[in-house]
């Protein structure tokens, strides 16, 4: 599972963007745990702003420490996670493709004098938009946005565009007057198809009918779950003229058994810089890395499960790469995995404190607040590290998690363990373009606000590291479940398991133990000011929904569910007003300590039994529906703070050095600080 977060940021940047990785590095004890981070203050961090989101450049400074072999694996690496992405813009909307093309032709097409500023400026703004949220709809909400320029400044644009040289994505023998109104209400009607995954669609609607995605074309949510998948990640189900229902395979195809699937050509373009990264690997990784390329090329289930193993076996190369279809949330059901690429390398100087929490899994385990026979009696596989991200494409770039424990198959977690790693450089960056206005905007006084300034790096940090280690990696199902619990609880699962997993941090960031480790110095006192955060969260997060009533995303309705109810099971939190602000002040952090004891027990019940009406009404009653006036009063708060709501990441940027016969024999790092740029360029439309 994938942590993920959206941070507000401020408007001031820091100046320059730094060619290239160098920085001088500042060293951050905490009780022996040493931290380093590599600074240098004529780098730009936050880049610009595009209405709701932040644009935030990352940087990797580890990459000019790995030796040149492992620079031209990650070299490979990364060009097979480029290579990738357009899978996950289909898998998103079945526009997507034609919509990105149109948009892109039409800015590198236009711009000089006598153009219209003003509608070339607003397709830019759209553009970067879609460009972030891989799309037309909102990461977070799942809500379509459109273009605020008139429909005929729009076509007066792309048809001098087009007189230019642009590529127009039109059907075979269609005009551009035909092609124009075909895009106008993808591009201007909020109300046509207007929410790429509606879980929640109201009484009587079905989910996907509902959901714009590409992950299903007319198929029902009964006609889905009455047809036997063979391939559950990996493929698309389509309702043929017939009526009958048609698995549609993502693979490349091998010899003339397995016949080429959905996107065959990407997929072969992917394993072919897998195929080159293996003699750069490990033996471990170069492993992993064929039981990959196996998967792509057959598809098959039992062969993801294999590379899962084998991926899991590899817990010591400095680099490491996540490919395929993997998180389950863009599905309503849960079931098809959206496509990503993450390729990192190892971050030892921030390596303490996530390798304390693996080190003592099973300590943690042996105490967790749910009934025994949901613990595991004895803990295996547990990796952790801190990892500096070098690309994220797909589902996990531009918008980027903090935290990934994986594989997501409970049977293999169980048997031979999980991964769990902290994005070190991508938090770093967050860190460098926060404020702290919308935390002194929402604290009830003066000592809380001096909390959060004190503990909040350290919070989240301990936070994030429990929650993939410690969270996603605890419990195992009931003895009289069969199969995997995502197959029970259904639409549920994902916001279940990430609660899980919240949880067991929230059970554990006061306890002794995190001094003992050398962690912490004063747990009760980060304890509250992790509780107060938390608590805090449930209203700024409603910044980032502007419409409607209900929240979508999963990771948004876990921390809506934990803390209304907490706040209707407990006296630990107290609704205040002062000069018609709402804010969420806690008063008993030792009743919020035990409140989310005691619904981690009944989360961790409700997942090992496979309890689906338990999780419905979980999260029916506190984790989906919100009151739309308080979202305004939130929103209009943040709105005076002039703070963004989500944040989109610029990538690091990878070139090959070559020899005289053209083969890659290094790769040298810089930095765009440009998202069209490196958007255009991933495109081939601009180099």
């Amino acid at each position: 599972m994938i942590e993920r977060i959206a941070v507000a940021l401020s408007l001031a940047a820091l100046a320059g963007c730094a060619a290239s990785g160098e920085g001088h590095e500042g060293e951050v004890e905490r009780m022996g745990a040493k931290q380093s981070q590599e600074r240098s203050e004529d780098r730009k961090h936050l880049l610009e702003r595009v209405d709701d989101a932040a644009v935030v450049q990352v940087y990797a400074d580890g990459f000019e420490k790995l030796t040149r072999e492992q620079r031209v694996l990650v070299w490979h690496l990364c060009q097979a996670a480029i290579a990738g992405r357009d899978i996950y813009l289909d898998q998103r909307y079945r526009h997507n493709l034609a919509l990105r093309d149109l948009i892109e032709e039409a800015l590198v097409a236009l711009g000089t004098d006598g153009d219209d500023a003003e509608t070339i400026g607003e397709i830019r703004r759209y553009a970067k938009l879609f460009w972030i949220n891989s799309g037309p709809f909102n990461s977070l909400t799942s809500r379509k946005f459109v273009l605020k320029c008139a429909p005929e400044k729009f076509a007066a644009a792309v048809k001098a565009a087009e007189k230019r040289g642009a590529k127009l994505p039109k059907n075979e023998g269609e005009s551009t007057d035909a092609m124009l109104a075909r895009f106008r209400p993808i591009l201007f009607d909020p109300g046509f198809e207007s929410m790429c995954t509606n879980k929640t669609p109201g009484e009587g609607k079905d989910a996907l009918l509902a959901s714009a995605n590409n992950l299903y074309d007319g198929v029902s949510m009964k006609e889905a779950e009455a047809f036997k998948e063979r391939y559950g990640l990996n493929s698309r189900l389509v309702k043929k003229a017939d009526g009958s229902l048609e698995e549609q395979v993502y693979r490349a195809g091998f010899d003339q058994l397995v016949p080429p699937g959905m996107y065959a050509a990407q997929i072969t373009r992917i394993v072919d810089h897998l195929e080159a990264a293996i003699p750069y690997a490990t033996p471990k990784m170069a492993r992993a890395l064929g039981a990959l390329i196996r998967v792509y090329k057959t598809g098959e289930e039992a062969d993801f499960r294999e590379y899962c193993i084998a991926w899991v076996a590899d817990q010591d190369s400095p680099v490491d790469t996540v490919n395929g279809f993997i998180e389950v949330y863009v599905d309503p059901r849960g079931i098809k995995g959206s496509w990503e690429g993450i390729v990192s390398i190892d971050d030892p100087d921030k390596m303490n404190q996530i390798r304390a929490f693996a080190e003592n899994a099973q300590w943690f385990e042996d105490r967790m607040p749910f009934a025994p026979e949901y613990r595991k009696p004895k803990v295996k596989g547990i990796s952790a590290k801190a990892i500096q991200v070098v690309i994220e494409t797909g589902d996990s770039g531009p918008i980027t998690p903090i935290g990934i424990n994986l594989p997501n198959p409970q049977d293999v977690r169980e048997k031979y363990g999980s991964k769990s790693v902290s994005l070190g450089n991508v938090v770093e960056a967050y860190d460098k373009s926060t404020p702290i206005a919308a935390r002194r905007e929402f604290c009830w006084d003066e000592a809380e606000f001096e909390r959060s300034k004190r503990w909040k790096s350290l919070c989240d940090a301990l936070t994030t590291n429990m929650h993939e280690v410690i969270g996603h990696a605890s419990g195992r199902g009931s003895a009289k479940l069969t199969g995997d619990p995502a197959t029970y609880i259904k639409e549920y699962y994902s916001a279940l398991e990430e609660a899980r997993a919240d949880l067991v941090a929230l059970c554990f960031i006061g306890d002794p133990k995190l001094k003992e480790l050398l962690l912490v110095e004063e747990p009760k006192e980060a304890q509250r000011a992790e509780y107060e955060g938390y608590t805090r969260n449930a209203l700024t997060q409603l910044n980032r929904v502007k419409e409607g009533d209900q929240l979508e995303e999963d990771h948004m309705r876990n921390r809506q569910m934990v803390v209304h109810w907490i706040m209707k099971n407990t006296k630990a939190v107290e609704v205040r007003k002062r000069e018609g602000k709402t804010c969420y002040v806690v008063v008993d952090p030792q009743a919020w300590h035990q409140g989310a004891c005691a619904l981690l027990a009944e989360v961790q019940r409700i997942k090992s039994e496979g309890d689906y009406a338990a999780a419905k009404k979980l999260f029916d009653d506190y984790g989906i529906k919100f009151d739309p006036k308080l979202r305004d009063e939130v929103v209009a708060r943040f709105q005076a703070q002039n703070l963004p709501a989500y944040t989109g990441f610029v990538q690091p940027k990878l070139s090959p050095v070559l020899d005289a016969e053209g083969r890659v024999t290094d790769a040298t790092i810089s930095y765009p600080c440009d998202l069209e740029a490196q958007m255009l360029e991933w495109s081939g439309r601009r180099k």
